[in-house]
């Protein structure tokens, strides 16, 4: 009978050691540590590169104490998905767009505004100061490693777009607040990702699409499409997340810690960069097919300008009745792209 208590007891204490979460062992025990990073881009794609350059420099700097393995294309977690995927564990690190969860970093959707961004570096940088500066509650839950966005969000469609007139109501693949870009200038947003365009384009589920101009090479986009119109006076930006679970963040010693800020903030510029070198390419890619790009007459140009400042006040007065900076928030990224656009070498 002892015997059959002594061993019942023990049943008991293991399955409490197993229904017990382990502890995460940081990696400067001498043990590799092994994390897994969701990133939406294609593997061809400069952005996703990027990503792997930046995991193979903190393998480095770790001495190969950290090793992280890269799943592009959305293999892991989809694009919409993968914020909430290192929330939860299902990846330890991952790379994707706020846009595609619209209505979850109302904060960030500021930063996602038409007020005219002149190319991706200058967009990255003030993207990541303005997270500096507002230290944005919506993303607590993560550790935020740093942020990049594109350059100047341009139109591109199968058919010349020269007016207003012309773009009214043609179905217009946007999303977040891109998607109210749209509206505005009067088209029909549709929303959908970056990797479901180019079909949507080739069945004419869509007639255009708004997008940095390097989609036009970096996804192939020239190809089913004839036209881009230059809008940068309105052009927008998508801001996109390097963000890692919180708890595994928690769990690396102070020096790991600052190894990956280190990297991390010297990557601001290595992004900022390869979103200028893709839209040159997307540039020259899609007149090397024989499409054409368009600018806008000044008078034309204007009405556009105007046709999105609504949606700028509208965007300021959401954020007021949450109790967010919203008029304030506006400004700083106004202020932010002029002094960091001269900055910029």
């Amino acid at each position: 009978m002892k015997k059959f208590i002594g061993l019942s007891l023990s049943a008991v204490g293991l399955w409490l050691m197993a229904s017990i979460p382990c502890p995460l062992v940081p990696a400067a025990q001498g043990k590799t540590l092994e994390l897994t990073y969701s990133v939406f881009f294609p593997p061809t794609h400069g952005q996703c590169i990027a990503a792997v350059d930046w995991a193979k420099e903190i393998e480095k700097r770790t001495n190969g104490q950290v090793k992280i393995i890269v799943f592009p294309g959305g293999t892991l977690t989809s694009a919409a998905q993968c914020y909430d995927g290192v929330v939860s564990g299902i990846s330890d690190l991952g790379m994707s767009c706020f846009a595609y969860t619209r209505g979850r970093f109302p904060l960030m959707e500021t930063l996602d505004l038409p007020l005219g961004y002149p190319d991706g570096r200058t967009a990255t940088a003030v993207a990541n100061e303005f997270v500096r500066h507002f230290q944005p509650k919506e993303l607590d839950d993560v550790k935020v490693l740093y942020i990049h966005a594109h350059g100047p969000g341009l139109l591109h469609t199968k058919k010349p777009v020269r007016t207003l007139e012309e773009l009214k109501g043609l179905k217009i693949r946007s999303t977040g607040l891109s998607a109210k870009v749209t509206e505005a200038l009067g088209a029909v947003p549709v929303a959908m990702p970056q990797g479901t365009t180019y079909e949507a384009l080739q069945k004419g589920v869509v007639e255009g699409t708004f997008a940095p101009i390097e989609t036009l090479k970096g996804w192939r986009q020239a190809e089913v499409i004839k036209s881009t119109t230059d809008c940068r006076d309105i052009g927008y930006t998508t801001a996109m997340f390097v963000v890692m679970n919180r708890q595994k963040w928690e769990a690396l010693s102070p020096d790991l810690r600052k190894i990956f800020e280190d990297v991390s903030n010297e990557w601001i510029a290595v992004h900022g960069k390869v979103w200028d070198d893709l839209d040159n390419e997307g540039r020259s890619y899609t007149l090397s097919l024989g499409n054409q790009i368009i600018e806008l007459a000044p008078a034309e140009n204007e009405r556009w300008v105007n046709a999105v400042k609504p949606l700028i006040d509208d965007h300021v007065g959401v954020m007021d009745k949450k109790g967010l900076p919203g008029a304030e928030a506006v400004r700083k990224v106004r202020e932010l792209i002029g002094t960091l656009g001269k900055a910029k070498p």
